[in-house]
């Protein structure tokens, strides 16, 4: 792989011009020529190249094996011997340090390029090994912290339903009418509350195990939001007003419906959640040449600095919610919805001044005379 960075460590001048000369006219980068173990410690510390070519018989206090070993254990980087011993004791001592390679002197410009190549696409591909599992890890560790959550939001509800239900079998006759309302009214809410919390978290399993795929459709946008918030307006009846504001939405536009619902159900849903009552909550949709913007704007409590670069992480609520309900997995939600659409999302938020969430979605638009009027 030509231009890579490669360290000679020879002890032999006229072989260590011989093989800069050689790699430099395949294409490689010479970061050095050395010829002691301490100069190559030394010379990987400042230049950092992506391979090693080490001769195994070395001046200094360090052979090429001791150097070899060290480098590898503190910077990882693949060495190739050079060596004109290829007995069984220096080939066994040289497995230690696992080398990407051997090359037996005297050898020629192809056994050089050979020996160079595997090394480095070996580099490559174990480097891209690495990354993979590194995620791999990362996203079980994420997942066994999820569900921990999960488990967790559960047990809340549950232990309310259970504490509520006991008080009520007691049957004590020094319980008002009321007071037996109450903890209906704690029952139902907690049922509610799992509910919502069963429904997202199923929702963000599907996202992960991609059962939730981008499936665009030509859709209607002005016909959809239309129906969508009179939906959202017979939800929440009279305590909130909702307003529907569509400009340039005359074609239909490629987009996936059912994530789309996801998306601006969870926005318009903490929007009404978390304004007060009799209040406006503002649907804005903007429709240009392959793009949607979906803005959803309220006048509500707002969300602190602090919570916004965590708005998107599982089960994070804002530390000014007090005690509204919810799961905190909506804006979870709605980000790998968004993102499995290939969208953005922003938000502008003043605490006690509203909140505005800006979703754009990238599609193909196509002329459809079915708007709706």
């Amino acid at each position: 792989m030509p231009g890579e960075s490669i360290l000679i460590v020879e002890d032999e001048r006229i072989v260590a011009r011989d093989i800069e000369k050689r790699l430099k006219k395949l294409g490689y980068r010479v970061s050095a020529s050395v010829a002691s173990g301490e100069e190559a410690l030394l010379q990987v510390a400042i230049t950092l190249p992506d391979l090693i070519l080490m001769d195994i018989q070395l001046k200094g206090t360090l052979d090429g094996i001791q150097t070899a070993e060290q480098i590898y254990a503190s910077q990882g980087i693949p060495v190739v011997f050079l060596t004109a011993y290829a007995d069984e004791d220096t080939l066994q001592r040289a497995k230690v340090t696992e080398p990407f390679g051997y090359i037996v002197k005297p050898f020629d410009e192809r056994d050089l390029h050979a020996a160079v190549e595997v090394a480095l696409r070996r580099r490559i591909a174990e480097a891209a090994i690495r990354v993979a599992l590194e995620k791999e890890q990362e996203l079980s560790e994420l997942k066994s912290r999820f569900w921990s959550m999960v488990i967790h939001e559960f047990r809340n509800p549950l232990t309310c339903i259970l504490s509520t239900a006991q008080l009520l079998e007691l049957d004590d006759p020094r319980l008002t009418e009321e007071r037996r309302h109450e903890y209906l009214s704690m029952i139902q809410n907690s049922v509610r509350v799992m509910n919502e919390l069963m429904n997202d978290t199923l929702s963000i399993a599907r996202a992960e195990s991609s059962e939730m795929a981008f499936n665009p459709q030509p859709l209607d946008v002005e016909d959809f939001c239309y129906r969508l918030v009179e939906e959202m307006r017979f939800s929440v009846g009279s305590s909130r007003s909702i307003q529907l504001k569509v400009k340039g939405c005359s074609q239909t536009i490629s987009l996936d419906q059912k994530l789309l619902w996801h998306i601006l159900v969870n926005l318009l849903s903490n929007a009404i959640k978390y304004s007060p009552e009799d209040s406006t909550v503002t649907l804005e949709v903007i429709c240009t040449e392959g793009t949607a913007i979906f803005k959803v704007k309220d006048a509500g409590i707002g969300i602190p600095p602090v919570d916004q670069e965590r708005l998107f992480q599982p089960f994070h609520r804002a530390t000014n919610v007090g005690k509204l309900p919810g799961t905190g997995l909506g804006l979870t939600l709605v980000k790998k919805c968004v993102d499995l659409h290939g969208g953005d999302i922003i938000v502008d938020s003043r605490v006690n001044a509203g909140t505005t969430f800006t979703v754009s979605l990238y599609a193909l638009c196509a002329i459809s005379p079915g708007r709706y009027s």
